[in-house]
């Protein structure tokens, strides 16, 4: 298992879960997954769950904002990009037609973060590393794979996303745009369509997974439901999107080559 020990600017670094009962959302994700965890009491009342993969850290738990579940947001992934400076990075988000939704702060001695929100509605972490630079092991079964932006408005959140973060924008056939850092595809996005229903624009996390049916059916057993059953994309794998027992959306993702 490679050690990722620094996640260049423009490259998708934390996965965070913001869940409503943390303890369950544990049990759930370790038995899907083999992630052991780590509490850390981060203020009264308040506890962080660091998930591990062989022991390096693969992504958190925490608990979501009692404001922002009721306003009717369900339990969520949320997406951290790396950045050189979290400050700058919002200004500029705000500048191409961006939302700063949470304006950038410090957490501790772990890093600088910012929260914005793109011209369609999907929002995202900025995130500046000091001390905790993200996770450790990535591209793994187990670890976050890949990050998909699903939007009501392709046009803006492309080139808005593209412009905040130095990525090329790849037409991939169909309505499906890969996001570039460099050479190297990272992510993608794709389109709402009103086939979808009430559907907010978001971002979806891929964790890669050895056996894709198997780890899909185990999920079901624990009470998630499939939102995607598992089928097979070309030359790519084989991948689902599931929903947790909370109503998190994540997805999963067996890969016939190597990311």
């Amino acid at each position: 298992m490679a050690e990722v020990t620094r996640h260049e600017p423009g490259q998708f670094c934390w996965p965070e879960l913001a869940a409503r009962d943390q303890a369950a959302a544990k049990a759930f994700y370790s038995s899907v997954f083999g992630w052991t965890a780590d509490d850390r009491i981060i203020g009264p009342g308040l506890v962080y769950t660091t998930l591990k993969l062989g022991g390096l850290e693969v992504g958190a738990i925490s608990a979501q904002g009692k404001e922002e579940a009721a306003r009717g947001v369900p339990p969520h992934w949320k997406v951290h990009v790396a950045v050189a400076s979290a400050d700058e990075t919002a200004a500029r988000a705000r500048r191409l037609g961006g939302t700063v939704l949470a304006a950038p702060f410090d957490v501790m001695d772990a890093g600088r973060m910012a929260v914005v929100q793109d011209p369609s509605g999907a929002v995202v972490c900025l995130w500046q590393a000091r001390r905790h630079s993200g996770a450790r092991v990535v591209d793994e079964p187990g670890a976050m794979s890949w990050c998909e932006l699903a939007t009501t408005d392709p046009g803006k959140a492309g080139p808005f996303h593209a412009e905040l973060f130095g990525w090329r924008l790849k037409p991939s056939g169909g309505d499906y745009t890969e996001f570039q850092r460099g050479e190297r595809s990272i992510g993608g996005m794709m389109a709402i369509t009103p086939e979808w229903g009430e559907v907010p624009s978001h971002w979806l996390t891929y964790f890669a997974v050895a056996e894709c049916d198997g780890t899909a059916n185990k999920a079901l057993k624990l009470g998630a439901r499939a939102r995607v059953p598992p089928r097979d994309i070309p030359n790519v794998g084989r991948f689902a999107v599931l929903v947790d027992p909370q109503g998190a959306h994540f997805a999963i993702i067996r890969l016939d080559v190597p990311a």
